[in-house]
């Protein structure tokens, strides 16, 4: 019987199957996971410092703050995600990550990642193509913030979530946990809390979707796509 594969090594085997060897290094470059409390700041934004993490189970939160302290989500970083690819390469972290909730992390430093580049071209294909991705889908997410109606974003949103979750198998039965507070939806969306929450009971009213007590259970993704105006993302 064979281990089960890490979040990670499950999203790229969507985007590229891996051999023996590549599945075997992917193991070895994630070998030291730390556990790591809810809260725990681990890039702060400016940082100098050359690190990646590969988030292993929990939920992180990606953000930049601004000039008058005010926060703006970037993203949620959800098991199998590769975060601060873009400060190895820029050597200085434009954005900060911080867990969300308890969480288990890796940390590879830079010398790791060009080392994974030369030595198994065909997984660090996979890696750019799986990184590639979630920045096209945070892309479509920003875009959306100046773009969409409150009530297109938040369906958007939760259907990017939707997409990202099933990848690591974390999406079934139409449903998802989600530990996502009315104030950091906020945060991500560019809203209130307050519009937050009329916008959710607007979502469930029209039968597409309901969130409660940290679950969310998509009710009809088809009129639910047509009205955000989802586009998939290969």
């Amino acid at each position: 019987m064979q281990p089960a594969l890490s979040p990670l090594a499950t999203k790229l085997a969507t985007f590229m199957p891996l051999t023996r060897r590549e599945n075997a290094y992917l193991d070895d470059l994630l070998a030291t996971p730390i556990a790591v409390e809810r809260g725990a700041e681990l890039v702060r934004q400016g940082d100098k410092g050359h690190f990646a993490y590969v988030l292993h189970s929990g939920w992180g939160c990606s953000f930049k703050i601004l000039l008058d302290g005010a926060r703006q989500v970037i993203t949620f970083p959800v098991p199998g995600d590769c975060i601060g690819m873009r400060s190895v390469v820029l050597r200085t972290s434009d954005h900060a990550f911080s867990s969300l909730t308890d969480a288990v992390v890796s940390r590879i430093d830079a010398n790791r990642m060009s080392d994974v580049f030369n030595t198994f071209p065909r997984l660090g294909a996979a890696i750019l193509w799986s990184v590639s991705r979630d920045e096209a889908i945070t892309v479509d997410h920003l875009a959306g913030i100046g773009r969409r109606t409150a009530l297109e974003r938040t369906a958007h949103f939760f259907l990017e979530l939707t997409e990202r979750l099933r990848l690591v198998g974390l999406f079934a039965d139409d449903a998802f946990e989600c530990p996502l507070t009315q104030h950091d939806l906020a945060d991500a969306l560019g809203l209130s809390a307050i519009h937050v929450n009329r916008v959710l009971r607007q979502l469930r009213e029209m039968e597409l979707m309901t969130f409660k007590n940290n679950r969310v259970v998509l009710l009809d993704q088809k009129k639910m796509r047509v009205l955000a105006g989802y586009e998939d993302i290969l």
